[in-house]
């Protein structure tokens, strides 16, 4: 009696680790790797839960604001691959941004894994930064590139503004 509901019970964990494994993506074979891979996944959806509230905020701040100063977020991706998530937003593009802040990262030696950009009114960036090449670049670093690199393009849109 008691082998039946052992079986019972051995054969409910194996379809919920099967389960699991489907859901995290997960390439394991062994029981542990299949947790171990969940307890990453988790632990990056938790940092995008907490990335999606800082661009929440800082687009609430930005309305509540009224500004047209650039919003900038910088992470660096788990794995510790020297890799950043950079987010930009700001409600002015000026002609040459999008080039201006990749000129950045290549100062930088990132090299841009994947990015989605949008340069009409608005001027919105989501990049992937690779490996970087040189050292202690951070992601203060990083963010303070961008952001001179937007004041940067801003400073010479005005000047052609004002000829």
């Amino acid at each position: 009696m008691m082998s039946r509901e052992r079986k019972k019970q051995a054969a409910a964990l194996q379809e919920k680790l099967k389960i699991l494994r489907s859901i995290t993506h997960s390439h394991a074979l062994s029981n542990t790797s299949i947790i171990m891979d969940a307890s990453a996944y988790i632990k990056e959806l938790k940092q995008k839960v907490v990335r999606l509230n800082q661009e929440i905020s800082c687009a609430q701040d930005a309305l509540r604001h009224n500004s047209s100063y650039p919003t900038v977020t910088v992470e660096t991706l788990v794995g510790g691959h020297g890799g950043f998530l950079i987010n930009v937003f700001s409600d002015k593009s000026c002609p040459g941004l999008l080039v201006s802040v990749l000129e950045a990262f290549d100062e930088l030696g990132l090299s841009v894994l994947q990015a989605t950009a949008s340069c009409a009114d608005s001027f919105r960036l989501e990049a992937v930064g690779g490996e970087n090449v040189t050292q202690n670049v951070d992601e203060h670093v990083v963010k303070e590139a961008v952001l001179q690199a937007i004041r940067s393009c801003s400073e010479s849109g005005s000047e052609h503004d004002d000829e």
